[in-house]
């Protein structure tokens, strides 16, 4: 009896074992943040704070372009539970089914939100239902006062022979295509072909006047004094002027782009309530603060509004109201523009 008492404890014991096991090792699962983001995109220190802060373990695997990460999440290749994607494609995943709805009552930082964003968010995700931002701008042109001697007001100016070699356009086709159609007074999110013809013969006009067609050396390219001018992101200017103090930025009066980065939550999330911990932890008014001294990018945080008086980041009503965000214009127009952009690169 003492031999069939012993071997059932032992059964008994190890049962509870892998019991005890099992429940760790779910635990543990559901104690890591898996986020996918843009490279450089928050202070890095902030990764041990938000773990001390939470008790979450966070692994943060980086993309270069929502291109990028759209077929991870689309084909679900691999498990995040919060990503960071911008505008236009958030309204393609919202579309698609493939955001979870964020809990609000796990998200108590979203009163800290700006007033001014909420209507551009509306344009692509109404009620902000699947997503909250991260940062926000617009796009200009940054200009050398030393090298241009006209008024810079208008996007007309990069069709000007007079900065021949002196003009660094974007690599980006809606960006192109953006800037094309605000010169001729069309949307910028225009589906009509006849509009996005004339916006391809537009940009193939200004295309011999380039020096060179750059994103992210853009900058790099104005503090070096290597071109009159740029067309570039608002986050870029203040980081830019630090190092060359010659440098100014304008929003057209033709107005421009308002692009949004998000925070976001895949359906596939086996984290939820980590994700949301996350975004909640990102939207802090501290945190904020940190992100936009590393970042210098515009961040809509009410804790942070005195930081953002600059009108560069961020834009009176007027400038704004004159502004677009990019939309999902579905399939066939995406077709139609990447055949028109093929055309432009091929001249």
């Amino acid at each position: 009896m003492k031999k069939i008492a012993a071997v059932l404890l032992i059964l008994v014991m190890a049962t509870g074992l892998m019991a005890g096991c099992g429940g760790e090792k779910e635990a543990g699962e559901n104690k890591t943040v898996y986020v996918y983001c843009f490279g450089d995109y928050f202070d890095p220190d902030l990764e041990a704070r938000f773990e001390e802060e939470t008790g979450y373990d966070l692994v943060v695997d980086l993309f270069d372009t929502n291109e990028e990460m759209y077929p991870v999440i689309k084909n679900n290749t691999a498990d995040y539970d919060v990503i960071c994607a911008s505008d236009y494609m958030i309204e393609k995943l919202i579309s698609e089914d493939l955001l979870s709805e964020i809990d609000y009552e796990n998200v108590p930082n979203s009163q800290n939100l700006t007033d001014n964003i909420k209507p551009f968010m509306e344009a692509f995700d109404p009620g902000m239902k699947y997503s909250l931002p991260h940062t926000w701008g617009t796009y200009g042109i940054m200009y050398n006062k030393t090298m241009v001697d006209d008024t810079v007001d208008s996007w007309d100016i990069l069709w000007d022979e007079k900065y021949d070699d002196k003009i660094v356009m974007p690599n980006s086709m809606r960006e192109g295509f953006m800037i094309a159609a605000k010169k001729l007074g069309y949307s910028m999110n225009t589906t009509d072909e006849s509009e996005i013809s004339a916006m391809t013969d537009a940009l193939i006009e200004q295309k011999p006047l380039a020096y060179s067609f750059d994103n992210d050396r853009a900058r790099e390219i104005m503090i070096g004094d290597s071109a009159a001018m740029a067309v570039i992101t608002s986050g870029e200017v203040l980081y830019s002027k630090e190092y060359n103090e010659n440098l100014e930025f304008v929003i057209p009066k033709e107005g421009t782009e308002v692009w949004t980065d998000c925070w976001a939550i895949p359906k596939t999330a086996k984290n939820k309530e980590g994700a949301e911990a996350w975004i909640n932890f990102m939207l802090d008014g501290e945190v904020a603060e940190i992100n936009f001294e590393y970042l210098t990018y515009a961040i809509p945080n009410k804790a942070i509004t005195d930081l953002m008086g600059d009108p560069v980041l961020n834009p009176s009503e007027e400038v704004l109201a004159n502004c677009e965000t990019l939309k999902n214009l579905g399939s066939e127009a995406d077709d139609m523009y990447s055949t028109y952009w093929k055309k432009y690169k091929a001249e």
